[in-house]
């Protein structure tokens, strides 16, 4: 079958390797449309960083890997032992690996494992490819009004319908989102489903900004025409956010968070940073500001965006900007997320075209 593979650093291939078979405890899908994540960029420009140099600690897999982990797809066969899920079913993959054994896992936070590991960057196959098998604990059944193109959102919904969770946000609270790209309009949409009295997003690009306003922000603000933290207060009768969502990971941002934020408020880190900030820590504290840290998504976070896309109260089929087949991963996709970001917010990949 064919497969796009991580074979190094701007070495990503798209190969022709032996289709993968069911065995007892798994499930095989034929796989649907897969997003491009911000981390397989990473990868592709810096990596490996996820992507295991020796074999991984659960899944014993190592460069070269398949690649993509924001999808779902058909269920093709079921192993032995399998009984939540059945062939010809639609399902949503959730890429999460985790160990069970260490402290964080013995704690009940198996999203934060200390050997951390995803479908599509640490083994067990994935997305950018026409089928993969993995155990089957990894495979959710969708109710058919859930769409390919939706259940491929599902994975960074989840991200951030647990960072809005985790957060002390409350119906009719104000909250300023920190960059508009895929994560921040995440946010927001799961802000507006829980009754946010104004979502202001703080963006610099055309198309995000135009995104954002698209999925009912109350303020964009760009930068560069405003002070956002002057205008958040503005905005907020002089007081500030009650929360703010940091989807950029820019030390200048960070600082008008801060600032941004009311006394006593929370700012949550949703963004990975590529370079260690210096923080205003002193402003914090005199204002008793909350920084939180916000990783991934627990089991009742996926669950209630599947639920959700279901009943129609989350639409994320707006933020896709393109659909391209497996051959053009690199240029059409990863290349084009790049180069051209302010063109793009989604870009879905199908392995089956």
């Amino acid at each position: 079958m064919r497969a796009v593979r991580f074979h190094g650093p701007k070495d990503i291939r798209l190969d022709h390797i032996e289709e993968p078979a069911c065995g007892k405890g798994q499930v095989k899908l034929r796989n649907g449309y897969c997003g491009i994540c911000g981390s397989d960029l990473h990868e592709y420009t810096s990596g490996p960083v996820l992507i295991p140099k020796e074999p991984h600690n659960i899944t014993k897999t190592t460069s070269p890997v398949v690649m993509g982990h924001e999808f779902g797809g058909i269920v093709e066969e079921v192993g032995e032992g399998v009984t939540h899920i059945s062939p010809g079913q639609k399902a949503v993959v959730r890429p999460t690996i985790f160990d069970r054994k260490c402290p964080p896992c013995k704690l009940g936070y198996e999203y934060c494992c200390e050997n951390i590991g995803f479908l599509g960057l640490s083994g067990y196959g994935g997305g950018f490819s026409e089928y993969v098998v993995a155990p089957a604990e990894h495979f959710y059944p969708i109710p058919d009004n859930v769409s390919m193109e939706a259940a491929s959102l599902i994975e960074p919904l989840a991200v951030a319908w647990h960072a809005v969770n985790l957060s002390p946000f409350k119906e009719g609270d104000h909250v300023l989102i920190v960059g508009g790209g895929p994560v921040g309009l995440c946010i927001l949409q799961v802000l507006k489903m829980g009754g946010a009295k104004s979502t202001m997003v703080a963006e610099l690009m055309e198309s995000r900004k135009k995104s954002a306003n698209d999925f009912g922000a109350t303020h964009v603000l760009d930068p560069t025409e405003v002070d956002v933290p002057d205008k958040v207060r503005d905005l907020t009768d002089g007081i500030g956010a009650d929360v703010v969502f940091d989807a950029a990971g820019v030390e200048r941002a960070l600082d008008g968070a801060i600032r941004a934020c009311r006394v006593h408020g929370t700012i949550v880190n949703v963004a990975v940073w590529e370079k260690r900030p210096s923080m205003r820590v002193n402003e914090m504290m005199y204002h008793e500001v909350r920084y939180l840290g916000a990783a991934l998504y627990d089991e009742k976070s996926f669950q209630g965006v599947i639920e959700a896309i279901s009943k129609g109260q989350l639409k994320p089929e707006r933020m896709i900007t393109d659909k391209i087949g497996l051959e053009d991963v690199i240029e059409k996709g990863f290349k084009t997320l790049l180069e051209d970001r302010d063109r793009h917010c989604k870009i879905l990949v199908n392995p089956q075209a």
